[in-house]
């Protein structure tokens, strides 16, 4: 007869995320390892691979659990954003977002992650389809994917600009000044609301 596991912790897979979303914080992706996340979360070192299978599977939880905190961002900046303005709103929470979590959303867009990773699927659709939403519904006659492309496109480059220090971020006034006249400049080439 199999002798039972003596193995025994709380919730292992939240105790791994957070030390993997630690570790990030305080040193970046070159310090998130298998071995240091279990280091952290005071486990053994095989313990991470009951929940994932390998770093890159850590890496999409930790970028899911992201896009979720993202999204949560954004639609605390403007629940229904439906003119122009309240779009340039969402894109300077975008920013923001990166700006305050820089770690965390380097991992969630320059890390390789599992493709097949349903709940980072899933996360990332969501966030794709709020950007469409607000679309259609500040632009009804546009092209949403389009158009919604463009906007993510500009939005996020804007970010990572940011980020690595190649436009001033200096102030909160200065990113969101600039962020806001990009998505207005950009918008005022879409065709005009209804």
């Amino acid at each position: 007869m199999p002798q039972a596991s003596t193995y025994h912790h709380g919730d292992l897979r939240a105790a791994c995320l957070r030390a993997a979303r630690e570790l990030l914080e305080e040193d970046g992706s070159a310090a998130l390892s298998m071995r240091a996340v279990a280091r952290r979360a005071g486990v053994s070192p095989t313990a991470p691979y009951r929940h994932f299978p390998d770093r890159e599977a850590l890496v999409s939880a930790v970028a899911a659990g992201g896009y979720r905190e993202l999204a949560g961002h954004l639609a605390a900046a403007h629940p229904e954003p439906a003119t122009p303005d309240e779009l340039a709103a969402v894109a300077v929470a975008y920013v923001r977002f990166a700006l305050d979590h820089p770690a965390l959303f380097r991992a969630m867009f320059a890390e390789p992650c599992d493709p097949g990773n349903e709940e980072r699927v899933a996360a990332t659709a969501a966030v794709s389809e709020y950007v469409r939403g607000i679309v259609r519904r500040a632009y009804p006659d546009a092209a949403p994917d389009a158009l919604s492309t463009a906007v993510w496109a500009l939005v996020h480059g804007l970010a990572f600009l940011h980020l690595d220090g190649k436009l001033d971020a200096s102030t909160a006034e200065t990113v969101a000044d600039r962020v806001r006249a990009a998505v207005l400049a950009l918008l005022g080439t879409a065709p005009a609301p209804r």
